[in-house]
């Protein structure tokens, strides 16, 4: 066997095993990254900062549903309810109560964690793909309620809300697009910090011992209870402020914005990514935002046929997400330096 052909075999190894912590990058690479995310919007169009903006956003998304089914291992079809709660949330206050952006985004938290934990108590009784269909009926419910004719006068109803979006504060001489980019940057490098701590503390590893035997998990006397609960509650968080920083760069929400739609893209966000692995959530929103415009610049008219190709291609070379290609550079890059 070749020691390309080794490298392959213990990546497939390695990834076969669940990780008992969160799996992250180096602290090199992360430096590097995050050096990269601080000049490039320098150097680019508005256009193009407002996609990494989204990138961020969705990443967020998409590291919330990774904490649930990663951390916790229940599966959810309903992000989009949570990211749309979190969204017109936001856009009321600002809107109606004219209250600064920056702090609607907590509060946008709070209001999802409360949401996500109530959600999650009638949901302990239900498991695996039940709970997969709970959720998708939440998704498709969502749309719906926010057209009600009760809650037009804050919502907008069909015609939705226009969002108003910030100006960079003191004077700082940047347009509003990378004002926004780096006002995203910092809330989701602090969530990415917080999330990361969870999955390493005393609730995370109750989290992965609930995923990995709930009847273990409870004989050694985790509460299952509370701790599922307690998972749905911080991913709908995370989600509502991934909701509400996109509302802000949208500057624009509608209920049929937040259909099941989005959350399936989310779902394969996360699979693209790899499940369990923090920093795939990133790479998995990059998938979701740029490979459909890619299809559609190779064939406008089959741009969803292209786009079911790339993922079929994408799923059956790399079955574990970007995950499984890190564990694998980071192998080959150790026997490198061995040899």
């Amino acid at each position: 066997m070749s020691a390309a052909e080794e490298v392959v075999a213990e990546g497939h190894q390695a990834v076969e095993a669940v990780p008992k912590r969160a799996m992250t990058l180096g602290t090199g690479t992360s430096l590097v990254v995050l050096a990269a995310l601080l000049i490039v919007p320098v150097f680019v169009k508005n256009f193009i900062i407002f996609q990494m903006t989204m990138l961020l956003i969705y990443g967020l998304a998409v590291l919330a549903l990774n904490i649930l089914t990663g951390g916790s291992g229940q599966f959810s079809l309903g992000q989009s309810a949570f990211y749309a709660v979190g969204a017109y949330t936001s856009a009321v206050l600002m809107e109606h109560a004219n209250i600064n952006y920056a702090l609607t985004i907590p509060v946008s938290a709070v209001v999802c964690f409360g949401f996500g934990y109530l959600f999650g108590k009638p949901a302990l009784r239900l498991s695996g793909v039940y709970l997969a269909l709970a959720t998708f009926a939440l998704a498709t419910a969502m749309p719906q309620l926010l057209k009600l004719n009760f809650l037009e006068h804050w919502t907008g109803g069909v015609q939705g809300l226009v969002v108003t979006k910030p100006d960079a504060p003191f004077g700082l001489p940047m347009s509003q697009d990378m004002w926004l980019y780096y006002f995203t940057l910092i809330v989701t490098l602090a969530i990415y910090i917080f999330s990361v701590n969870l999955l390493r503390s005393r609730s995370g590893r109750a989290f992965m011992a609930i995923r990995d035997n709930e009847i273990a998990a409870s004989s050694m006397g985790v509460n299952v209870a509370l701790y599922k609960t307690l998972a749905f509650g911080v991913s709908a968080a995370i989600t509502g402020v991934a909701g509400s920083l996109g509302a802000i760069a949208v500057q624009f929400v509608a209920p049929d914005s937040y259909t099941i739609t989005l959350a399936i893209s989310l779902f394969l966000g996360m699979v693209v990514g790899g499940v369990g692995w923090l920093p795939g959530s990133f790479v998995g929103a990059a998938f979701i935002i740029f490979v459909p415009n890619m299809a559609e610049s190779i064939s406008k008219g089959l741009s969803g046929a292209v786009f079911g190709v790339l993922l079929f291609l994408v799923i059956y070379l790399v079955p574990h997400g970007a995950r499984q290609i890190a564990i694998m550079g980071q192998q080959l890059a150790g026997r490198l330096k061995k040899n």
